[in-house]
């Protein structure tokens, strides 16, 4: 080797953000995931403004028209209505829900698992036993129970989803800060005097935040899911607006005659939470620093 080859820098190391897209890249389903979230959210947003139907315009003698007839491209409800606009309307609100709900969970778990993981001891056993408390419980049925006794809207809806969801979350928090807790960084920032909240908040979570985002990724599915089961139960969003739920609950006495009433709500919905749980997949795979590329 040549002098001026033992002086030249060596080549930096890949970033881990470059290691964690090139593992992601790799899963196919995560990939086809994503852009069919991207799509969905664009659809929801935009499509309703391109589309030249009210819809809440009730036209009778235009109900039940098939797909493709009538110029309605996924063919109108038992009102006449529109159903492609009333569908991506629905996803606007099943998507916000699912989005929000993954927000209050994400976020109650979070603080719940972090306080837990890092102060132990009775607090630690006094939380997580509330955690298996409140995770005995079924549910779907907690979340019948609490939408009974409240109006129905998209707010409340999204709290009682987020309040009836979180729990996952504060366990995956606290098992990944109790394994960080013992690390030298975390010991030498209490020796130089950093508060708890400083620790918790500045150097625990950083470092957990990779669990934190998959869970994340899998609650927007259950929230999505949720608000589906309980909307076609009837308790959740009212006509006339539409969610993926009550578009179901609307299309059940109509599958022989019309079924395409219950296919299109139906896979949208299955697609949205297939793709969630596709990307949630490939992040579990893309911050697993064991898979690094050698």
């Amino acid at each position: 080797m040549s002098a001026a080859e033992a002086l030249a820098p060596a080549p930096p190391a890949a970033r881990p953000r470059s290691r964690a897209w090139r593992r992601f890249r790799r899963h196919r389903l995560a990939l086809f995931g994503a852009a069919a979230i991207v799509v969905m959210v664009i659809a929801a947003a935009a499509g309703p403004w391109l589309i030249p139907f009210d819809p809440l315009h009730i036209d009778l003698r235009h109900r039940f028209q098939p797909p493709a007839g009538g110029g309605h491209l996924f063919g109108t409800d038992q009102l006449g209505r529109d159903l492609l606009i009333r569908l991506l309307m629905a996803g606007r609100i099943s998507l916000t829900i699912g989005f929000a709900a993954m927000t209050v969970s994400t976020a109650f778990g979070t603080v719940v698992g972090i306080t837990a993981g890092y102060y132990g001891g009775a607090l630690r056993i006094a939380l997580m036993r509330f955690v298996d408390a409140v995770l005995c419980f079924p549910q779907i049925f907690l979340l019948l129970v609490l939408a009974a006794f409240i109006q129905p809207s998209i707010a409340t809806l999204t709290l009682i989803i987020g309040a009836t969801s979180w729990m996952e979350v504060a366990r995956v928090v606290e098992g990944q800060v109790r394994s960080l807790r013992e690390r030298d960084f975390i010991l030498a920032a209490e020796t130089l005097g950093a508060s708890g909240r400083y620790v918790m908040f500045r150097e625990l979570l950083p470092n957990a935040i990779g669990p934190i985002i998959v869970a994340a990724t899998l609650t927007v599915a259950r929230a999505i899911l949720m608000e589906a089961y309980v909307s076609f139960l009837g308790y959740g969003i009212q006509p006339p607006m539409a969610s993926w739920g009550n578009m179901l609950n609307n299309a059940q006495e109509y599958l022989a005659s019309a079924p395409w009433l219950a296919i299109f709500p139906g896979a949208a919905i299955t697609l949205a939470v297939a793709s969630f749980n596709f990307v949630g997949d490939g992040l579990r795979d893309a911050l697993d620093a064991r898979l690094d590329l050698h």
